[in-house]
């Protein structure tokens, strides 16, 4: 700093201490105008006011009053103490500071500029960046600004400074106006409130990080201050009795160098690990600043976490006893990308209202077997509570649409290291001393996820079968380890409802074991096959339009619930349970439902947004309504009263308010009409049969970490499989047996075939040797399909175990004949060559 502006400012001091500033309200313990301060003589005012321009203290502005006073009576005997006075002595050094504002360093910048000599700066930088008790003072927002505090000055540093500042706000547009924690959370509460100005200390960083001498001595700090951060929160609860201690982490996550090579090795590991220490109530604080931030910051910190998450996997080497839930770094950088999830989910579209009624779950006083085994830990109803999912009052499922895809918070590098099995046991029985990955969904894939269901689904089945032979052993009677069904093809919705209610009604823990599934009069082993089947033929039927269960639409080939039908609830009931079935034993269905279904299934009710997808009609003609910039009254003619068809095709008025056909539709009520008439169709209209479906899918599912896990719209690919169909992948992980191998003739004649395939004869190749059409979580190479030889040339057509998606191909004289009896056993294979 310049000499004639550092005379300035100790000036100001000088006259603040000794005359004041003329406010006789001043509260400021540094001026003479304040009534608690005690009078100073002029000696002791001149060695203060150079003590408080080396600590940035508080300045006054002076009061009216003042001004023509200090302009006609300026003070002379601070120019005789400041001739005494070498502002340029080893104390330029600011070793008395302590803490930073971003006026303070403008200043030290622009000294060190000046001289072409930076080691002040970096002394600085590095003392006060590793203290806490500094940092949590330092770019407050009380602090007075740059250009009050020297309303007077213009030198060159100083305007330099100023221009940095406004610059700055520029080039953050409106990024910068999302920054402003009081404006963004002022809807909600204070508490995501913190005292750090948040714009301040970017504009530092754009000028700090650009300087290399500065960012060895940002790395070095923060390697230093860490360990204490985390000694402080985990040990001695220091956020607890001091709230602004949040501000160091505000402060240096603002470091968009954080992601470099410098940082990763040792620095960013350690701040996550202390991040990690927060309570929860300062986690949901940051990640509701956070979500005010804009698009461009929460995606910033969120790759920072994800960078060190993949540096961290790809550096290490993990096995079953090197697991990746015991790596540190993983885990802290985990949970703390866990915030900026949330992050993205409530500065996104967000709608925490309109949730489906819980279904009621009656707990019993009596002690359950695994009770008395000591084994409530591994078969206790559903997962733990997410405590900052708690502390946020938001889920995943809330989001409509959240700032940063989903998809993007998935690491698949790491999903491609984690032992499922052991995260699936430390996350049903170690959950509060070993880490499990479950706990943070949003970083799983499907495949991963859907692994975690299918060991939680077989040990529900394994403990099932086991209570049932120690009760069989009591009792004296024939153990039964299975869900039988016997049904008749020409009768499978009447037997398969009868079984499954009397089941239900009696003994509803009988559907947790494994499905195995006898067409009378047929032979066959259930080893899977069989249950493909079963669920394909009574979900034609049900889904069948002349059964009037379900209304089609054929512009978008989707099935919903019909309002009029004249079925009861036990037949949505069994489509329910089939569904939950089909999760719990690991089978794909050909059910056609918009992502409002799903989401109901989660928890949420149907509104106005999901019209687009289950009725696309209705949803455009209320969007024009809404959009509509003429005299809608006058133009349109609306009520509050509606029509729709009944199963026969007859029309059916109702009022969406008591008279509505007497109520008109104006533009000032026109999105009341629209949200009502939204919450008829997709909610009031078949709250009946949604209700006895969902009641018949949470029979089987409530218990499963299901809800917990996934979104809706992978629920939907848990049940119905991806549509994509990649026949190259299958060919990559098909294997052979009984002779053929990949480089066999007739087995490249078979792939040439297949490829050569429409997609529908695709699709029927696929039914035919699986049972489903569609491609499992994870697509078509996730199958391990099995070719096995089946007997020289002959006439005999290629036939299947769909349990073991195998097919049995006999070995053709010639391509075209292996092409023509395959064609033909695809075509006729419904009851007929799948075993």
């Amino acid at each position: 700093m310049n000499r004639a502006t550092a005379k300035h400012l100790i000036e100001r001091y000088f006259r603040q201490l000794t005359d004041g500033c003329g406010n006789g309200d001043c509260t400021n313990e540094f001026c003479a105008s304040c009534s608690d301060f005690q009078p100073l003589d002029k000696n002791s005012a001149a060695a203060k006011a150079l003590e408080l321009f080396k600590i940035n203290a508080k300045l006054c502005n002076p009061h009216p009053s003042k001004k023509d006073s200090e302009a006609q009576h300026p003070n002379t005997h601070l120019d005789s103490k400041m001739s005494e006075m070498n502002l340029c002595t080893p104390k330029e050094d600011f070793s008395d500071l302590h803490y930073l504002t971003e006026n303070t360093v403008c200043m030290i910048l622009s000294s060190c500029e000046e001289k072409g000599d930076y080691s002040a700066l970096i002394r600085i930088i590095g003392r006060i960046f590793s203290n806490a008790e500094a940092l949590v003072k330092s770019f407050r927002k009380d602090e007075p600004k740059t250009t009050e505090d020297l309303d007077s000055l213009k030198p060159s540093d100083v305007d330099k400074c100023e221009k940095q500042s406004e610059k700055s706000s520029e080039e953050m547009g409106a990024s910068s106006a999302a920054a402003l924690p009081d404006e963004g959370c002022s809807e909600t509460s204070d508490s995501c409130e913190v005292t750090v100005d948040i714009e301040a200390v970017r504009r530092v960083y754009d000028r700090l990080l650009g300087l290399d001498q500065v960012e060895a001595a940002l790395v070095n700090a923060l390697i230093y201050l860490t360990p204490n951060m985390e000694l402080d929160l985990e040990y001695l609860d220091v956020y607890e009795t001091n709230p602004d201690y949040l501000n160091i982490f505000v402060i240096m996550l603002e470091n968009s160098n954080l992601h470099s090579p410098e940082y990763l090795e040792v620095a960013l590991p350690q701040f996550c690990k202390a991040m990690s220490k927060l309570p929860v109530s300062a986690l949901a604080r940051l990640s509701k600043l956070w979500s005010v931030y804009g698009l461009t910051h929460i995606r910033r910190m969120m790759e920072t976490f994800q960078q060190l998450i993949t540096f961290t996997v790809v550096s290490n080497e993990y096995d079953s006893e090197n697991l990746v839930n015991d790596d540190e770094t993983v885990v802290a950088a985990t949970q703390c990308l866990k915030v900026a999830f949330y992050a993205s989910i409530l500065g996104g579209d967000v709608n925490v209202e309109h949730n489906e009624e819980d279904e009621e779950d009656s707990e019993s006083d009596e002690l359950t077997l695994h009770e008395l085994l000591g084994e409530e830990q591994l078969y206790k109803k559903g997962p733990r509570a997410d405590l900052l999912e708690k502390e946020l009052g938001v889920r995943p499922v809330d989001s409509i649409k959240p700032l940063i895809p989903f998809e993007d918070f998935v690491n698949e590098s790491l999903n491609e290291v984690i032992e499922m099995d052991k995260d699936f046991t430390f996350f049903k029985v170690n959950a509060e001393t070993k880490f499990s990955f479950q706990s943070c969904p949003f970083i799983l894939n499907v495949v991963t996820k859907s692994q975690g269901l299918y060991y939680d689904n077989r040990i529900r089945m394994y403990s099932e079968r086991r209570l049932t032979a120690l009760y069989s052993m009591v009792q004296g009677q024939q153990p039964n380890p299975y869900l039988k069904l016997k049904v008749r093809r020409d009768h499978i919705i009447d037997d398969a409802l009868v079984r499954l209610e009397m089941i239900s009604m009696e003994n509803p823990s009988d559907l947790k074991k494994q499905l195995f599934v006898e067409f009378e009069g047929e032979q066959g082993v259930d080893e899977g096959g069989v249950s493909k089947e079963f669920f394909q033929l009574v979900l034609e039927e049900i889904f069948n339009p002349d059964i009037g269960m379900f209304s089609y639409d054929d512009d978008t080939k989707l099935f919903w619930f019909n309002s009029s039908s004249l079925e009861n609830e036990a037949q949505y009931t069994l489509v329910g349970l089939v569904l939950g079935l089909a999760i719990y034993n690991n089978c794909i269905l050909d059910v056609h439902f918009p992502m409002v279904a799903y989401r109901k299934l989660m928890g949420k009710k149907g509104t106005y947004l999901d019209l687009s997808d289950s009725h696309p009609g209705l949803y455009q003609s209320l969007k024009e309504l809404l959009e509509y910039t003429g005299d809608v009254e006058e133009d349109m003619t609306l009520t509050f009263q509606i029509s729709h068809k009944d199963l026969f095709g007859n029309p059916i008025l109702y009022d969406l308010k008591e008279q509505g056909d007497q109520i008109p539709i104006t533009k000032e009520n026109r999105q009341e009409f629209v949200d009502m008439y939204a919450d008829y169709i997709l909610n009031k209209s078949v709250e009946r049969q949604f209700k006895a479906f969902k009641k018949g899918f949470l029979i089987v599912t409530n218990e499963s970490p299901l809800k917990h896990l996934f979104r809706p719209e992978e629920v939907e690919l848990l049940i119905c499989g991806s549509r994509k169909l990649d026949f190259e992948a299958l060919e990559k992980t098909t294997e052979y047996d009984g002779g053929y191998s990949k480089d066999s003739q007739i087995i490249k004649d078979f792939w040439e075939t297949i490829h050569s395939f429409g997609e529908e004869q695709k699709r029927l190749f696929l039914q035919f040797t699986t049972g489903t059409d569609r491609a499992p979580v994870g697509g078509l190479g996730k199958l391990k399909m099995i070719i096995a030889k089946n007997g020289s040339d002959t006439d005999r057509l290629p036939t299947s175990h769909t349990c073991f998606n195998a097919l049995l191909l006999p070995e053709y004289s010639s391509k075209e004949k292996l092409r023509e009896r395959l064609l033909k056993a695809i075509t006729y294979a419904k009851g007929f060559g799948m075993l």
